[in-house]
């Protein structure tokens, strides 16, 4: 049976692919919802308001709230009356603990079924006191989750947006020095490598897990989806062969990349540097990935340059 009253918390660049794939699957019978910060909802900018007046169109609803400054003891009336959250607010938050907050009052308004905002690596393989400390609260997330039993939960793991792959601030595809060709950095090791998945796939799975029934039933579970499982050495052979030239090559190892984060230890991206050149956790199997089980297509790493990277790089 299809959940009644789904709310999805946040808009931002995944949630919105969350929001439309839902509304253009889910029965007539589903109400969808989406919480949004009553500053957002009464005097949106010229953008939001189009995704707004779009999602309208698709019979999605709106409620006013805010999770950071709303009391932990009054979320749960927000929360009651649905049977469904899925958290996709993320660590764009100002708030640290933020996201056990959220938790323990979807745990204690009784919600059925919490999809908690783990979009991204396997928090459980990578362990505590990684270079990114945020990661720890998604292991605490976990661990509440699991220690209880009045609200079933889904984890969805997916990896990194696949456009992180390429943003020049993360080092890893980069132009060369002469600004002519292509340079990869490969984290920790060549053999190591990442899970991507694009928004949009992240979307749709999302919302084909929500109405999976089988999957539905589980709950306690981890769903791993990718859209495309890659090692650095694959990836600079791949830009070799759709670039159609050599790709310089240069090895970042994890004594490198921690001695530049111990310089800068507040730096964010050098912490992702670190936590991804370790390797544990941020990869794994295609055919371990719901999508391929379920042979739903997405968009992988090749199919990714060619539509969005080559002339970037050219």
């Amino acid at each position: 049976m299809s959940p009644k009253n789904i709310l999805v918390l946040g808009l931002g660049e995944l949630g919105l692919q969350i929001v439309t794939s839902l509304a253009k699957s889910k029965p007539s019978s589903t109400s969808l919802t989406v919480l949004l910060r009553p500053s957002t909802l009464n005097s949106p900018p010229a953008s939001k308001q189009a995704e707004l007046s779009s999602l309208a169109s698709l019979s999605v609803k709106f409620l006013p709230g805010d999770v950071v400054h709303t009391p932990e003891s009054d979320l749960p009336i927000l929360f009651g009356p649905f049977d469904l959250i899925i958290c996709a607010l993320g660590f764009a938050s100002p708030s640290g603990g933020l996201q056990l907050k959220i938790s323990r009052a979807v745990i204690a308004a009784g919600v059925e079924t919490y999809y908690p905002w783990q979009f991204g690596v396997d928090y459980e393989l990578v362990g505590r006191g990684s270079a990114q400390p945020v990661w720890d609260e998604q292991l605490d997330v976990r661990e509440l989750l699991g220690g209880q039993s009045k609200t079933k939960w889904v984890i969805v793991s997916t990896g990194l947006f696949t456009s992180f792959l390429f943003e020049e601030f993360f080092g890893v595809v980069v132009k060369d020095d002469g600004g002519k060709g292509v340079k990869v950095r490969a984290l920790g090791d060549w053999g190591n490598g990442v899970c991507v998945t694009t928004p949009e796939d992240i979307g749709r799975l999302t919302a084909s897990v929500v109405f999976d029934g089988e999957e539905r039933g589980k709950g306690g579970e981890v769903v791993y989806t990718a859209g495309d499982s890659i090692t650095y050495e694959g990836l600079a052979d791949l830009l070799e062969k759709e670039m159609g030239g050599e790709v310089e090559r240069v090895l970042w190892t994890v004594e490198h990349l921690q001695k530049e984060l111990n310089e800068d230890p507040e730096n964010t991206v050098m912490k992702y540097r670190v936590a991804f050149a370790v390797g544990k956790g941020v990869r794994w199997p295609m055919e371990q990935t719901y999508n391929y089980q379920k042979s739903i297509k997405t968009v992988d790493v090749k199919e990714y340059i060619q539509s969005r990277v080559k002339a970037k790089l050219v």
